[in-house]
C-alpha cells in the first residue's frame, strides 16, 4: 500500500515546477510530502482516555474487552498456549487472555532427569478456571492430555486400531498401562501363556488393542494377547507352508521342561525332546537352553492335521556310533570320564555321544566290587580296555582290571590240586563257607565236601566267621575266577574200602539212631551209617518201625547190600533172627548174592526194592 502511494505522489508532484531540481532533492520532497499526508490523519494530542481519538467513540479498554468477548474463553475449553516462563512449582502462559495462565510444573514429564518443557513451546491447555483470587486463568495439561487421549482411544476402539502405551505398575489381577490415560490390562492379556512374572513388563512399551472402553465410567482395558494371536496366526499359515520333514529352521526357546524344550518356529511350536537335544548324555535341557535362545533344530517329523511337529538338534551332527568300531577297536586302550554310576557298574564317556560300560565284575581282579563308588566316582579320569562292541544296542563293553596282570594265572600255577591251605573264615552262606586263600582272593568249600560221613544241614553248624581252617585246594578256575577247597579231603575216604571192611553177610551189632516211616538208620561205626527197612526188622509184620526198637536201642543186623557211590549199606534184622532159628535161608541167600554183590536191586524181591527206594528218597530230602 506504501509503495502505491509513493507512486501516487511522485506523479503528483513531478510537475513543471521541479525543473531544474536535482533527483534527490525530488525524492526527499516526495518522502517528506507522504509524512505531512499521514500526520494530518491523526488528532492533534488525543489523549489516551479521551474516547474522540477512536473510531465509533471507543476506548482502549472497551477494544480490549471487546476483544476478550470475541475469543468466548470459557471453563472446559481446550487451547493452545506458549510458555512465557518457569517457575519453581508453576508454568506461566500466555493463552491471548487478558492474564497468563498456571500450569502446575508436576504435569509436565521428566525425561532422563528434566523436565519436558521450554521457554517458547507451544503447548496445549484445558481451561479450568476463568480467574482464581489472583485474577490469573487457571490451567491444567493434564486435563488437556487426557481429553486428547480420550478422543484418540475412542477412536481405536471403534476402528481396531492399535495403540501403544507403557506399563507403568502393577495391580490387582494386571497392570497399569499409560496410554495418555491410565488404562488396565488383565493378567490373561499380557502374553499367549500364562506370564508367571509381571513385574518383568514394568517400565516397558508395548503396543496393544483396546478391547473394552467406557468413557463415563473412565474405564478402558487393553490385550496385547489379540495382537500378539493375530501375528501368530499371521506366522502360522506362513510356517505350515514352508514345513517340511528333514528341513532345517530356526526358533527361538519358548519354554523348557525336564523331558525337552518348546521351540517357537513362528507362528507355531515344536518339541525338541531331551534325548533329541545332543548323542551325548543330557540329564537335563537348561544344561544346553535357556529360555529366549535361538537354535537352529531338524523337522523330525510334522504332523499337518494335528499340528504338531517333533525337532532335533542332535540330527545336525553326524552320528557317532557309525565310525565307533573304527575308533574303539576290541582290545584298544584308551581314556574316559565318569558320567554316571550304576549298581552294576560305572558309565565312562568315551568321546561326545559315546560311553561305555565298566561292569564291577570288570573293576577288578581280587576286590569283591558290591558298587563301583568302592573304587570310582562321577568325573573321574580313568584308563580302561575295550572288550566288546555292539553298534546295533550302541553298547560298548569296558574293563579296568584287564590293564593289570590277572593274578588268577599266577593262583593257578601256585596253587596246584593237593595243596594245603589255611585261612579265615570270611563269610558263610547256605551253600559252604569261603576261606581266605591269597590277598584278595578268596576260595569256596562246599558243604558237601565238609566231611564224609556227617550229614550237616548248613555250615553254620560247624564253621563260625573268623574261625581258622585247613583246607584242600580241589582246583582253580581262571575262566570263573573261582578257587573250590575241601576239608573233608584232608582225611581218607572212609568209604574207599567199605566193601573189604563190611563184607555182605557179615554181622553186627548196630545202635538205632533215627527212626521213620520207612524203617531205622543204624551206627555201625563212628560217622558210618546203614538202614534196616521196615520189612527187615521182624519175622513178623510190622507197621511202625517204633513197635520194634527206639532210638538208642541196640541190635543185631547183617549186611546185605552196599551202595558205595551211593555211601549206603542195607542190613536186615530178620535175617539174623532166621538164622537163629536155623531156617533154610540158603535159597533166600543165594538169591540175594546171585543179583548184585554191591548194590540192593532185588535182594529180597520187589517189595524190598520199593521200600530202598522210598528210604532213599527220604535221606535225600533229608539232606
Amino acid at each position: 500500500m506504501l509503495l502505491i502511494q509513493e507512486e501516487a505522489l511522485l506523479n503528483k508532484t513531478s510537475t513543471g515546477s521541479d525543473k531544474g531540481k536535482s533527483k534527490a532533492q525530488i525524492e526527499r520532497e516526495k518522502v517528506l510530502a507522504q509524512l505531512d499526508a499521514a500526520d494530518n490523519e491523526v488528532p492533534q494530542n488525543p489523549g489516551i482516555f479521551n474516547k474522540s481519538a477512536y473510531k465509533n467513540g471507543e476506548s482502549f479498554a472497551d477494544l480490549f474487552e471487546k476483544s476478550l468477548d470475541e475469543r468466548d474463553f470459557k471453563v472446559g475449553d481446550i487451547v493452545t498456549g506458549k510458555v512465557v516462563e518457569v517457575q519453581e512449582d508453576y508454568v506461566l502462559v500466555d493463552i491471548n487472555y487478558k492474564s497468563e495462565g498456571l500450569i502446575p510444573i508436576s504435569e509436565f514429564r521428566v525425561v532422563d532427569g528434566q523436565r519436558e518443557i521450554e521457554m517458547g513451546s507451544e503447548v496445549e491447555v484445558y481451561i479450568d478456571r476463568i480467574e482464581n483470587e489472583n485474577g490469573m486463568v487457571v490451567l491444567s495439561k493434564d486435563k488437556a492430555d487426557m481429553a486428547r487421549a480420550w478422543t484418540d482411544i475412542s477412536r481405536a476402539a471403534e476402528s481396531q486400531e492399535v495403540i501403544e502405551g507403557t506399563v507403568i505398575a502393577k495391580v490387582k489381577g494386571g497392570l497399569s498401562v499409560d496410554i495418555g490415560v491410565k488404562a488396565f490390562l488383565p493378567g490373561s492379556q499380557i502374553d499367549l501363556r500364562p506370564v508367571r512374572n509381571i513385574d518383568a513388563y514394568i517400565g516397558k512399551t508395548f503396543k496393544f488393542k483396546v478391547i473394552k472402553f467406557n468413557k463415563k465410567r473412565g474405564n478402558i482395558v487393553l490385550s496385547r494377547r489379540a495382537l500378539l494371536e493375530e501375528e501368530r496366526e499371521s506366522l502360522r499359515s506362513q510356517t505350515l507352508d514352508a514345513m517340511k520333514e528333514g528341513s532345517r529352521v530356526k526358533g527361538l526357546v519358548k519354554n523348557v521342561t525336564d523331558y525337552g524344550a518348546f521351540i517357537d518356529l513362528g507362528g507355531m511350536d515344536g518339541l525338541l525332546h531331551i534325548t533329541d537335544m545332543s548323542w551325548g548324555r543330557v540329564k537335563h535341557p537348561s544344561e544346553i537352553l535357556n529360555v529366549g535362545d535361538e537354535v537352529e533344530v531338524v523337522v523330525l517329523k510334522f504332523d499337518n492335521e494335528k499340528e504338531r511337529v517333533s525337532l532335533g538338534m542332535k540330527q545336525l551332527e553326524a552320528d557317532p556310533w557309525e565310525s565307533v568300531v573304527q575308533k574303539f577297536p576290541v582290545g584298544m586302550k584308551t581314556r574316559g570320564k565318569i558320567v554316571s554310576l550304576a549298581d552294576y557298574g560305572a558309565f565312562v564317556e568315551l568321546a561326545d555321544g559315546v560311553e561305555g560300560l565298566i561292569h564291577v565284575s570288570e573293576m577288578s581282579w581280587t576286590k569283591r566290587v558290591k558298587h563301583p563308588s568302592q573304587l570310582v566316582k562321577v568325573d573321574d579320569e580313568v584308563d580302561v580296555q575295550v572288550l566288546e562292541v555292539d553298534t546295533e544296542n550302541r553298547r560298548i563293553s569296558l574293563g579296568m582290571k584287564q590293564l593289570e596282570a590277572n593274578p588268577w594265572v599266577e593262583m593257578k600255577e601256585t596253587y596246584l590240586p593237593g595243596t594245603i591251605i589255611e585261612g579265615e573264615v570270611k563269610s558263610i552262606t547256605d551253600f559252604g563257607v569261603f576261606i581266605g586263600v591269597d590277598e584278595g582272593i578268596d576260595g569256596m568249600v562246599h558243604i558237601s565236601d565238609f566231611s564224609w560221613t556227617k550229614r550237616i544241614n548248613h555250615p553254620s553248624e560247624v564253621f563260625q566267621k573268623g574261625d581258622k581252617v585247613r583246607a584242600v585246594i580241589l582246583g582253580v578256575d581262571i575262566e570263573n575266577e573261582r578257587v573250590s577247597l575241601g576239608i573233608k579231603q584232608l582225611e581218607a575216604d572212609p568209604w574207599a574200602n567199605i566193601e573189604d571192611k563190611y563184607k555182605i553177610g557179615s554181622q553186627y551189632d548196630v545202635k538205632v539212631t533215627k527212626t521213620t516211616d520207612f524203617g531205622v538208620f543204624v551206627e555201625l561205626e563212628s560217622d558210618i551209617e546203614g538202614l534196616i527197612h521196615i520189612s527187615e526188622l521182624s519175622v513178623k509184620r510190622v507197621d511202625n518201625p517204633e513197635e520194634v526198637v527206639k532210638v538208642g536201642d541196640s541190635i543185631r543186623a547183617e549186611v546185605i547190600t552196599i551202595d558205595q557211590d551211593s555211601r549206603k549199606i542195607g542190613l536186615s534184622a530178620k535175617l539174623v533172627k532166621l538164622r537163629e532159628q536155623k531156617a533154610d535161608v540158603e535159597d533166600y541167600v543165594k538169591k540175594a548174592t546171585a543179583t548184585s554183590k554191591t548194590s540192593l536191586g532185588d535182594l529180597f524181591g520187589e517189595e524190598f526194592k520199593k521200600a530202598t527206594t522210598a528210604a532213599e528218597a527220604s535221606e535225600s530230602s533229608e539232606s
